[in-house]
């Protein structure tokens, strides 16, 4: 079966490898399933194994075998357990983002049901819509309240959509890509800011009437986190939600700033199979949220390579980038 392998930098390879077998409970004790994938979508924090820059630092390659996907929709092959049924079609998180194998085991408890309602498609945004209402989850009631989203990417316009349904009053979308603000609107964006061409915190102020959020989401993360222009934008006693993956030190934060005006940083990661996918697999299917705007570009498999660097550029738009695995057309 094939798998794939990062060979060099931003340079993605389809090699052969054995097939996997279930031998007992797996690394958490749970049963296990032999999963294959049909659909995946490329993520931002699968770009740093394909770009080789985690930490602004060169990276040694090859990477590990099956870096990097971790969104993923397909089938159950096989089960040691009794939550599933062979065939059942599922969504399925690899530990690591190492899942880049045409079939691979993964523990019962990181797999959830699919509903047949939505496309298969909109039900695989269940992945990091789950992500996103997990972190808003965290924090107090966002109704009523005035929110900068600095990121419009994928991440950044699912923030839009669900703050929108939680009933924040402003939802202001900020990028350098006018090509990504085009969306935003179509997302529960409020207003709109391409900070390539304008002050972000003078324009917020006057969309806002002088006044600063209360809430400000990072939704870049990586070698270009913003946490800085988070501080900036944030009102004295506001908080900064720091959804991004960061860098593992942060050089030069204003931190004087950030304590003086006494402002809340709350992070977010990995959120549950039990509450945080089912409930955006149910929002998705229920009609509540439409993810549709964001999925821009589908790509077979063998053209993975393509893919990556689609998604990397942010060529034409690109936003969330499909992949279809040969056994989706089986």
């Amino acid at each position: 079966m094939l798998a794939g392998h990062i060979v060099a930098h931003r340079q993605i390879e389809l090699i052969d490898v054995p097939e996997p077998e279930l031998n007992g409970p797996g690394p958490d004790g749970e049963p296990q399933i032999i999963f294959e994938p049909h659909y995946t979508c490329l993520c931002g924090s699968d770009l740093p194994f394909f770009d080789g820059d985690f930490n602004g630092e060169p990276t040694e390659f090859p990477q590990q075998v099956g870096h990097s996907l971790h969104e993923m929709i397909g089938r159950v092959v096989d089960t040691n357990g009794e939550k599933f049924q062979k065939g059942e079609r599922v969504l399925t998180v690899p530990v690591y983002q190492v899942g880049f194998f045409e079939r691979f085991c993964n523990s019962e408890n990181r797999t959830i049901h699919v509903d047949d309602r939505p496309h298969v498609e909109n039900a695989l945004m269940a992945q990091p819509l789950g992500t996103v209402m997990y972190a808003l989850a965290k924090l107090p009631s966002v109704m009523d309240l005035d929110v900068v989203v600095v990121g419009q990417g994928p991440i950044g316009q699912l923030f839009n959509a669900t703050l929108r349904n939680l009933g924040a009053r402003e939802i202001i979308g900020i990028d350098k890509l006018q090509s990504r603000l085009e969306t935003s609107p179509k997302m529960g964006a409020t207003a709109t800011i391409c900070n390539a061409t304008e002050d972000p915190v003078s324009a917020v102020q006057k969309i806002l009437g002088g006044k600063l959020p209360d809430l400000v989401i990072e939704a870049v993360g990586h070698k270009d986190q913003t946490l800085n222009l988070c501080i900036d934008l944030t009102r004295k006693f506001g908080t900064i939600l720091f959804f991004g993956v960061p860098p593992e030190q942060i050089h030069n934060v204003n931190m004087l700033k950030l304590w003086r005006n006494n402002l809340k940083v709350v992070t977010s990661v990995e959120p549950g199979f039990e509450r945080d996918f089912p409930l955006a697999m149910r929002w998705i299917a229920e009609g509540r949220i439409n993810v549709s705007p964001i999925i821009t570009h589908r790509y077979p498999l063998e053209k993975i390579q393509e893919a990556y660097e689609v998604f990397l550029n942010r060529t034409d738009g690109a936003l969330k980038v499909m992949v279809e695995f040969p056994a989706a057309g089986q």
